[in-house]
């Protein structure tokens, strides 16, 4: 049963390193993906604002440690 499983393993391993068949995959899930991406665009520019405003939320909270140090 095991030397079964392993023969259909390696067939499908060889036939997935095909050039062909990899060229086809490719066009096969390009739609799909570009679909999926041009959903979460918006959930990722919205996940940069909100890292960018954190970053110089901290960086003012460093400063003004800075200022209250110095003083």
């Amino acid at each position: 049963m095991k030397d079964m499983k392993d023969k259909i393993s390696d067939y499908c391993l060889e036939f997935i390193k095909k050039d062909e068949v990899k060229k086809e995959l490719k066009n096969l899930f390009k739609p799909i993906i570009s679909l999926i991406l041009e959903e979460i665009y918006p959930y990722i520019y919205l996940s940069l604002l909100l890292v960018v405003i954190s970053f110089f939320l901290v960086l003012g909270i460093f400063f003004m440690l800075i200022k209250s140090k110095s003083i």
